[in-house]
Order: structure tokens, then sequence, then C-alpha cells
């Protein structure tokens, strides 16, 4: 039986007439007593105390198609504790409306939340109408779940006037809170695209209040370990009532990023400069991948499924918007070679990427699935949405230790230069029309023009990329590389290190328009935010300009 659930259709029947939109803060309290001496309290400071409402870490949708899209939910008595659901599967019934008051219920059936994963539930509803919006919720026993909004695509074919999405990645809870999702929750938006970094690994230290990190099993190594540790700490970012809005108010496309497992793990091999205890072997760190992967899974609104027992799940994927975009999302993570010449941070020569001849950063397989996809597009707009910085990069050498002129960091595409030249050069070849790249990881935001050789200062333009900033991860080193940017990066047109927020895209048939949304500050919950730089992309121009 699938464990995403197929639903089971009821026929419509009038909702009761209980209230279910509810406004989600998180009332904070610490836990009292004290863990006994062989037991870790993985609880933050700020723990929630034990809840009856079972739906406390919201609601979400996401994958949509013309006709179909996955709903969500976990079901938790103590957020900090998958255990505290008992050993038994719940049913959960949920309903799909065509208005917010759930008049008109257009889908209904039942799923199950069982234990095996955390009694998250994944229904993929059917049956729905295409670049329709729709209000959803569940319900289990008597308490009912918030209510949220979610839009299908266009259908096949179709030829859409625009598309409307917003981009975010990176929102370490440590360094900041997320007033940037708030205001990304009241924008209109037909999709939420996530790059990477949803929860963050580190040990507890935050002088934020409320933002403390859960304690992993083995505190002290910086790093989750276990299926609970990961479990523990997806439920801690999805109590933030900021975040629940974010995904009650749109769909989301997610894929993962180095600190939803381990920062800067490639493949099935380790951080780079790990020793002692934090040092783990390809068939250790399997096993950590594979509890990071499962738990990601548990907590987030996704389609296609983990081989559970295996290290391995294929998140990679895509979705159209009629004739006018087609996205393509790929995973930077998994099947990666690893980063070449072992430095500290992976910051190292630029001549390490270009001798790395052979390095890929998304796998054989998964290069001639990307690769067939633009080929074969009739998309007015071809995107490419992936985690790190594609155009080349260089960065001051006083963010490192090596006696260079500038650094690389051989985590970013830099370190995979032959496999960039090779993607670029198809891109062309193919004729593959208007790519644009989107990228994260670098919690700062960047608009770059991409070209076959970046040596070249005559070079033709082939696509454009458009880097989102961090919701609240922190960016070191902004005055240096904006010192520097000029000299050392002549194809960056933009370059922001100092704001937090999201990429907000209005996509048409004759421009792309990008505009960075930004907030004054991540140390409150509440922030304004303001379009702090608007570039476009014109039909037929890949280099980017301001708008």
């Amino acid at each position: 039986m699938s464990d995403i659930a197929q639903p089971r259709i009821a026929a419509p029947t009038p909702p009761d007439r209980r209230t279910v939109l509810r406004t989600g803060g998180v009332a904070a309290a610490a836990v009292a007593g004290a863990a006994a001496l062989t037991v870790v309290d993985v609880r933050p400071a700020h723990a929630v105390a034990v809840r009856e409402d079972p739906f406390a870490l919201g609601v979400a949708s996401g994958d949509p198609l013309p006709t179909a899209v996955v709903l969500w939910t976990r079901l938790v008595r103590d957020p900090f504790s998958a255990a505290s659901m008992g050993d038994a599967d719940v049913e959960v019934r949920w309903e799909v409306a065509m208005d917010r008051t759930f008049r008109t219920v257009v889908r209904r059936g039942t799923a199950l939340a069982r234990r095996r994963y955390a009694h998250s539930v994944h229904v993929d509803v059917t049956g729905l109408s295409p670049a329709t919006d729709y209000w959803y919720r569940f319900r289990a026993a008597s308490y009912v779940s918030p209510a949220g909004r979610t839009r299908t695509t266009p259908a096949a074919g179709s030829r859409p006037a625009r598309v409307r999405f917003a981009v975010a990645s990176c929102q370490n809870l440590q360094q900041g809170y997320w007033p940037a999702y708030t205001a990304l929750a009241a924008e209109d938006l037909d999709l939420v695209l996530h790059l990477g970094d949803y929860i963050y690994e580190t040990d507890p230290k935050s002088s934020l209040p409320g933002r403390r990190h859960t304690t992993p099993r083995m505190p002290g190594l910086n790093q989750l370990r276990t299926l609970g540790d990961y479990r523990a700490r997806h439920a801690q970012y999805k109590l933030d009532p900021a975040l629940q809005a974010a995904h009650a108010a749109a769909p989301w496309i997610a894929v993962w990023d180095d600190h939803d497992v381990e920062n800067n793990y490639a493949d099935l091999v380790d951080e780079v400069g790990d020793t002692g205890a934090r040092h783990q072997s390809r068939s250790v760190f399997a096993t950590q991948r594979a509890a990071g992967y499962q738990a990601y899974w548990e907590h987030l609104p996704l389609r296609p499924r983990p081989s559970f027992g295996t290290p391995a799940y294929r998140v990679y994927r895509g979705a159209d918007f009629g004739t006018l975009l087609r996205l393509t999302v790929l995973d930077t993570r998994q099947y990666r070679t690893d980063q070449p010449g072992g430095y500290t941070h992976d910051l190292g020569p630029e001549s390490a990427g270009r001798r790395s001849t052979t390095g890929t950063l998304t796998g054989a397989a998964q290069e001639r699935w990307l690769t067939g996809r633009l080929a074969t597009s009739a998309a007015t707009w071809n995107v490419v949405a992936q985690q790190t910085m594609m155009a080349r990069t260089r960065w001051p050498a006083s963010l490192g230790t090596l006696d260079l002129p500038f650094l690389s960091s051989l985590d970013q595409w830099d370190g995979y230069a032959a496999q960039r030249a090779r993607l670029l050069r198809r891109i062309v070849s193919d004729g593959v029309a208007n790519p644009v790249v989107l990228s994260a990881d670098v919690h700062s935001t960047w608009f770059n023009d991409l070209v076959v050789d970046p040596d070249d200062p005559h070079a033709r333009v082939v696509a454009s990329e458009l880097v989102a900033p961090a919701i609240s991860s922190r960016f070191v080193g902004e005055p240096e590389v904006r010192r520097t940017l000029r000299s050392l990066n002549p194809w960056t047109r933009y370059f922001d290190g100092a704001r937090h927020g999201y990429l907000l895209m209005d996509v048409d048939r004759d421009r792309w328009l990008v505009r960075a949304r930004t907030v004054d500050s991540v140390t409150s919950r509440t922030s304004p935010v303001r379009t702090t730089a608007a570039f476009a992309v014109a039909l037929g121009s890949p280099g980017i300009v301001r708008a």
C-alpha cells in the first residue's frame, strides 16, 4: 500500500458550522522538571506544553499538478516526542472545498496517520480542476485543523498569461525570527519554491529569546544523528507561526540542501575536517542521511516518498505551468562527488574546480534527465531550480586562510566547473528558450549573468541566475564582498549580503520580473517588508537589467 494516501472519496455533504480558520500563535512555556540522568531532554527552553489538539504543527500543501495536489499534516501531542501519539495508526478525515468557509466541499476522504512515519499524513488529492484555488482542512476525533489554501497548476498545453511565485531558503531558527514568512504569506502566490536548509543541524546556542535548538542525542558534536533528532528539530521549526502561515497560504515545492542533513556533505561523504566522534564512515553516515531524509519527508508536503530502510530518496522532479514556464528542480547533494581538494570549509583555489573534470553535482542519471527536459521543452521560460550558486564567484582572500589572490567556494558550481560548462553549452546547442537558473545557499542576494567562459570579457550571456537571500541565516563578509565585487565578479549585476527575505517572481510572456523582498530586521518577530531591488529579463534576451 502506498505511503502517500490514495484518498477514499465520499460524496460531498454539508460541512458543520464550526469555525476552522484560526490564527496560529504558539504560546511559549518552560518545561518543568529535570530529565533522568540517562535521558536527554530534547526540548528547548521555550518548548510548548503538551497539547491535546493534535494539529499543533499546522497544515501544508505541495507538489501541485493540473488536477492534483498533496495535502500534509502531522498529528502530535508532544511535538518533541513522536512516541507521544501512541503506537496505533490514527484515522484522519480531510476535506477540499471551493471556498474558505467550506460550503462547497468538492473532495472528502480519510487517510491514516501512521505511527511508523511519526503520524504524518500525505494525501494525494486527485480529480481537481486546473489553475484553481482550493481550501483544505483535516479532522481527527473532535479536533479540526487550521485551514490552508492551495492552487493547482494550469492545464497541459494551456497558455496562462502569468505565474507568480516566491523563492525562499536558509531559515536558521537560532539566527533570527521569520517576519519574511509573515510577509510572504500575504502575497498572492501560485507557488512557494523552497531551495533548501529548511532546518539546521547545529547544537543549541542562541541569544534570541525562544530560538534555542532542541538538544540532540549526542550534544557537543554540533550534529543531528538519529531519526528522533531530526523529527524533534523539524517539529520545533514547524511550531513557528510565521512558517505555518506561509505553508497555509500557498502550495510549496521543496528540495533539501546540506543543513537538512549535515553541512557540506556530498553523497555519503561526511563534512570535510570532521575528526574524532564527529567523523563517520560512509556506512554510518548513510544511516544518518536516511534519518534526515525520512524526517524531511515526514514534515513536508512531498509527492515522491523515500524508500525506507535505504539512504536513497529521489526528490528531483519537475512541474509545468502550461506553455508559459517549465520548472525543473534538482537535487545537488545526494548524487554529487566530493568537493575537490579537501580544503577547510571547501574554500580553495579556483584551479581545484577546473581540474575536477569528472566531478558532478547531479550524478549522470539526473544530468541526463535535466538536459532531456530542457531539450524537449516547448515552454516560453525554462527554469532550473537548484541549491548552490552557478555563476563563477571569486571571494575575497580575507574570508579564508590560504595565501591566494582570491578564493573559490568548491561546494558551489565552481567546484564542478566542467559540468557547469557542459550544461551551459547544451543550453546553447539545444536552443533552450529563455533559460533562468534559481539558486540559494549563500545567505545573500545575487543576480548574475551566466556565460560559458567567464574569462572571456566578451562572452555571450547564456542565461540569468537569480540567487535568493536567506530567510534568517547570517551572511559573513558583506563589506569585503561588496568592496571587491566589480573587480572579482564582473558578471554579477546585483549583490546584497546585509538583508534577509525572499525573491518574488512575476513571469509573463514578455518578461521575467524579480523583486528582492526584504525585512528590516530578523531580531524581532515583526518587521516591515519592502522591495529593495527589482530586475528583469526580457523575452529572448537572457541578460538581467534593472526594472
